[in-house]
């Protein structure tokens, strides 16, 4: 029986013993988010005066910060943040990049000029200092957190899928189509881009690494979420004044951020070396 494309690329992801298991870690840590009111054992802003910077132990496994606060509480709601703005702002920008670069890949002549010359403006500025001056005009806040960095990082996914359309836009399948009367949007969305996702979704495994990191780093510097909002940037921030007594309160977070990019970044790996053109000779 003929294997589908996307089985081989499964069967060749699987052998990957590192990449598996960091698809098993990206999926652990997604549930945890989902049922964060179900596994905290402490609402995330209730704090106890009476139990100010405890060590790890007994009803705290992972110790409380300088208000008392549950650190392990805060840890899984700030998980539900992080992981938001990463597959909100991956979304946005994938969305942005997959119909410029196809617009741009299909039609070519001006219209792929205007998108290039686009993509090249962008390019010329450091993402994170853009982020930064757009966020200090709108103000900080984890929607507008999401919508920035979604409408800043679309050049690389535009210049990707462009390329892809320039490469399946004169194939035999899309000129057969053509000649049978289907219209652009029909070529571009059921014969084009079907053909053109595999390295977008490579793409946007390392992009939600970077946008989880760049919302980590937002908030550690202040134009993140809100102080009171648990995220593990604002968790890592809150905790500088504490790094010499309070050793647990810059480990968690920090540890979280660490393994929570490493794995991201370990899957995209894997389904780089998986997504290999020779298997499509195999179709």
């Amino acid at each position: 029986m003929k294997q589908s494309y996307w089985h081989l690329v499964w069967g060749q992801f699987k052998r990957q013993r590192l990449a598996l298991f960091s698809l098993g870690l990206v999926l652990l840590l997604g549930s945890v988010a989902l049922l964060a009111s179900w596994l905290s054992p402490y609402p995330p802003d209730f704090y106890d005066l009476n139990r100010i910077l405890l060590p790890p132990g007994g009803a705290h496994w992972l110790g409380t910060d300088d208000l008392g606060r549950d650190v392990l509480s805060r840890l899984i709601y700030g998980a539900q943040v992080s992981l938001s703005v990463g597959f909100v702002a991956v979304s946005i920008y994938v969305a942005i990049g997959i119909l410029l670069g196809a617009l741009a890949g299909y039609y070519g002549g001006w219209i792929d000029m205007v998108i290039s010359r686009a993509i090249e403006v962008m390019m010329c500025f450091p993402t994170f200092f853009l982020i930064l001056a757009v966020l200090a005009f709108v103000g900080p806040s984890i929607y507008n957190i999401m919508i920035v960095i979604g409408i800043t990082q679309w050049t690389g996914i535009a210049r990707l899928v462009r390329g892809e359309i320039l490469k399946f836009r004169e194939r035999e399948f899309v000129l057969a189509a053509r000649q049978a009367g289907a219209k652009d949007g029909r070529l571009i969305f059921k014969h084009l881009l079907p053909n053109a996702l595999a390295p977008v979704l490579v793409s946007a495994s390392f992009g939600v690494a970077s946008a989880i990191l760049t919302e980590s780093a937002l908030s550690f510097l202040g134009f993140g979420v809100p102080p009171q909002t648990p995220s593990w940037g604002s968790i890592l921030s809150q905790a500088q004044a504490y790094m010499d007594t309070a050793w647990w309160l810059t480990l968690a977070p920090g540890l979280a951020i660490f393994l929570t990019i490493t794995a991201y970044n370990l899957v995209g790996e894997g389904l780089r070396d998986a997504i290999d053109p020779r298997l499509k000779d195999v179709l």
